[in-house]
Order: C-alpha cells, then structure tokens, then sequence
C-alpha cells in the first residue's frame, strides 16, 4: 500500500470516528466576536492550528484550503468574506467531506451570519487541484505538504501556484527537521501519513517554493513539535522536529533571487538622521526595519560600523524592505 493510500485510510477512520490526538494544536483557535466553533469541529481540527493571518484576509479574498479535516479553518476564513463560494474546500475522502457538512449545519446553528453555501466543497488532491489558474487570493494547507515524497512536493507546490492569482499568498504550516532520518523512518507509510517523517530541513523547504517560482517568502515563525526516540520510533538517535509556519507570495522573482523574510532587522545608530543605502533602502536613526536575507547582506557589506543587523528570529510578521 503506498503512503497517499495509508493517508486516506487514516483520515477516513478520522473522518468516521473523530481521533482528538491524532494531531498536535500549536496554534489556539481563533476568538473573533460572534465566532463559535462547533465542539466537533474542535475535535476534528487535525491540523496544527491556523497558520492564515487575518490581514491574510482583507478585501474579501478568495479562499482555498486543501485537507479539509472537520471544517474549522473553513468556517474562520468564511468569517471574513460571508459570500456564497467565497471558501473552498479541497479533499480527497469522501467520508471527510461529507463530515464537514454535517458540521456545518452544527456551525450555522451558532453562529447567525454563517452559511453553509459560503464554503464550497469539492473532492479533489492536492496534485490536481479543481480550480482554475489565477483565481486564488489566499490558499492554504496545514501539515500536508509534509507527507509528500519529493517529486509529489514538487507537483503540489506547482498546483498551488498555478491557481494563486498574481501577488497571491500560500500559507502553510509543516513539520521540518535538520536531522536526517534513516531509510526505515523515511519510508514507513504510516508515520509520513502522521507527519511524523519526510519532514525537510527549511532551507531545502524554501527552496522547494522559489524553485517553482514564489518571488518573496515569509517564515512568520518556528515552534517545537515533537521528538521521535528510540525507545518509540526506528531511530538510533532523538530527532527533534519543528513545526514551521511559513507564506509563499506569487510575487514577480526578482533578478538577483527570491525575498527571504527570516525575521531579521536593521537599526541604524549613525549622527544623520536616516542611512539610504541608494538601493532603496531608507534606515531611520533608532527605527528597527525589517530586512529579508538578501538586504541583509547587502547592507552587511557596507562595512559599517553605525548599523546593526540582527541574527534571525524566525518571526516576521509584516513590512520591512521590500
């Protein structure tokens, strides 16, 4: 059985039979006014919190999340656009989508400005995606990409950007990891299906999003997820790994590479009142600038003694340089 087989088997008993540990939350459910979350979809909230922004969502976008789970993510983007098919629904269980629409109905009897025909549903995966080219303003997945096997990563993150319109983001949250891991982790179809293996480092994560052609990335941020040991797991040593949120912008690729948002910052602390670095980079005395890798290697070589640049955070969550 190959490991998209296993990943449908599990999610289908989930979809069947509401697993609540089957995924670790990292990130609390949102609390907006005049939002109830359905207890079930809490329960069938497999993915590791939202990872979508709400300035993700200004000017009533459109919508596209894949691995539907209980329709919790749904039911949070519906919140900010309320317009029939404004959401869409990408999964390819059956018995998961159907699930989701027996939760919505638990949904719109809790919240007066929800309808179920906001949020469209449609069965399809992530390698061939039911929609059309350029006419996604935001999507999103949530520890999915992290099962795929290289050639599969490849063709998702291609989909994905295929249907972004220009200037479009892809939001994400995976599992990364710097350790390698042997042949018995990497292949075991169960526990790539869990999140537990395949996991790439970022660097080669990132790559993996610029190689198709996002111009600018935002890794917004990194937080522990789980330890595989081997007393648990076919490993002779503990392997940390890390969940990473993380948004791909279909912004033009500018000719000397991508924008890599780390979270790093530069302060200028000369006698002027700014520093312009005559590439379009204006330092105010005191103020902190987000800068992405390549600005800060750039003002890294002016050799200057008046500017500090910080190391990276991992945190970025908006403005800066570019």
């Amino acid at each position: 059985m190959s490991y998209l087989e296993t990943t449908h088997d599990i999610y289908k008993e989930a979809a069947l039979t509401p697993d609540v540990g089957l995924c670790c939350t990292t990130n609390p459910i949102w609390e907006l006014p005049g939002l109830k979350i359905p207890k079930i979809m809490q329960e069938m909230n497999y993915g590791c919190g939202s990872t979508v922004n709400s300035r993700d969502l200004t000017n009533n976008p459109k919508t596209l999340y894949v691995g539907v789970g209980g329709g919790m993510e749904l039911l949070q983007f519906a919140y900010f656009s309320r317009q029939k098919g404004s959401v869409i629904g990408i999964d390819v269980v059956d018995e998961m989508l159907e699930a989701s629409r027996k939760n919505f109905e638990e949904a719109e009897a809790l919240n007066p400005w929800f309808k179920s025909e906001f949020v469209d549903l449609k069965k399809g995966d992530a390698l061939h995606l039911p929609v059309e080219d350029n006419s996604i303003d935001v999507a999103a997945q949530n520890c999915l990409f992290n099962i795929f096997k290289a050639e599969d990563l490849k063709k998702a993150i291609e989909e994905m950007y295929r249907v972004l319109k220009p200037h479009g983001r892809l939001v994400m949250s995976d599992p990364t990891c710097e350790q390698p891991m042997n042949d018995a982790l990497r292949d075991d179809a169960r526990l790539r299906a869990l999140c537990l293996s395949g996991s790439l480092p970022i660097a080669e994560y990132v790559k993996a999003l610029t190689d198709v052609g996002f111009g600018t990335i935002e890794i917004r941020a990194r937080k522990p997820y789980r330890i595989l040991d081997p007393k648990n797991y076919p490993t002779d040593e503990l392997i940390y790994i890390e969940s990473i949120e993380i948004a791909a912008i279909k912004d033009p690729m500018p000719e000397d590479g991508p924008c890599i948002f780390t979270g790093k910052a530069a302060i200028y602390f000369g006698d002027d009142e700014y520093l312009d670095d005559k590439k379009g980079h204006i330092l105010l005395k005191n103020q902190p600038i987000a800068i992405c890798d390549k600005t800060a290697g750039d003002i890294a070589s002016l050799n200057r003694d008046d500017i500090f640049i910080s190391e990276s955070t991992y945190h970025y969550d908006g403005g800066g340089c570019c």
